[in-house]
């Protein structure tokens, strides 16, 4: 691996990569969040042979991931911000836990002018499991950094790379366990070097510190629900939701978006309420292809947790 002249900024939040278990070997019965980033960087002897001051760790927050939260994202996004500000960074690894990776990523690219690479990573083993695969991740989340012309909120796991409005985790054991779904990974990480299969993810354009700004200072977050369409489906949990002051509503449907006829109902009264509704599809693969006269508007590609996020800061 090359080694950069500009510094990396390692931000860790936790998770499995960071977790450790009483049993060597128990990949299951582990406590996610017990090693400092620091110490994830020191157990990769590749990542030694940078020069110091290059590699740069801050612990940004210690989770489990499944308890990600708005206040740990706004944490995290102003420190990004802050550090990609800075002309002597050259990019970004985020330390996560794989279980709402894809939120945060996506999060990430709606708030992040990310003309430098971010590159979140993870692991499905804990960091003292007999062959745990956060080392490698790591390591290859730093050559990504590195790479030539690498920008954009990314992922890394496994070998493969993958941009934030794909990636997703469809498996909840293999290490194998993120995919970009029909459109493919970006490229893969081989002996430290980038293999692209399809170009850099654009960054967003007309970004602005306006959304930075309004999270910064935000005491409360919009209230943004996901409810799921399927057989034998009713309104009355969308009902006791609008009644609480839920302000926004993302339904995940079968097939192309469609949505149990009683669930329906519930869904427009809701968006004659004022609450913001939008139709995601819950298969793994594709998006919802919206027609003439839908009733409900589509989620624009979005999964269903992602389309959530993008209704959060659009009502932010």
């Amino acid at each position: 691996m090359q080694v950069g002249a500009q510094k990396i900024v390692v931000l860790g939040t936790g998770g499995t990569i960071a977790g450790t278990s009483a049993r060597l070997g128990d990949n299951l019965d582990y406590i996610a969040a017990q090693c400092g980033v620091e110490q994830l960087l020191a157990a990769v002897p590749a990542l030694q042979t940078f020069a110091a001051g290059t590699l740069v760790a801050e612990q940004v927050a210690q989770i489990d991931s499944k308890d990600m939260d708005c206040d740990v994202w706004r944490a995290l996004a102003l420190r990004c911000a802050q550090h990609l500000q800075d002309p002597a960074v050259r990019g970004l690894v985020i330390t996560h836990g794989t279980d709402t990776l894809e939120e945060t990523a996506w999060f990430l690219h709606a708030v992040l002018d990310a003309r430098k690479p971010v590159v979140l990573t993870c692991a499905m083993r804990p960091a003292n499991a007999l062959t745990p695969d956060g080392p490698q991740n790591l390591l290859d989340a730093v050559a990504v950094v590195q790479a030539p012309g690498a920008s954009g909120v990314l992922a890394v796991a496994a070998g493969q790379l993958h941009g934030a409005q794909q990636v997703q985790k469809v498996h909840p054991y293999r290490v194998h366990a993120f995919s970009s779904g029909d459109a493919g990974p970006l490229g893969w990480i081989e002996e430290g070097r980038v293999r692209l299969a399809q170009a850099w993810p654009p960054a967003p354009e007309n970004k602005s510190r306006e959304v930075l700004e309004k999270l910064a200072h935000a005491t409360r977050w919009p209230w943004v629900e996901v409810v799921l369409s399927h057989a034998g489906a009713c309104g009355m949990v969308v009902d006791a939701l609008v009644r609480e002051g839920v302000q926004g509503l993302v339904v995940a449907g079968t097939g192309n978006g469609s949505v149990h006829h009683a669930l329906e109902a519930a869904l427009l009264r809701a968006q004659s309420a004022g609450v913001r509704v939008l139709r995601a599809t819950r298969c793994p693969e594709g998006q919802v292809l919206a027609r003439p006269g839908d009733l409900l508007p589509a989620s624009r590609g979005l999964s269903p947790v992602k389309a959530r996020v993008a209704l959060m800061l659009d009502l932010l």
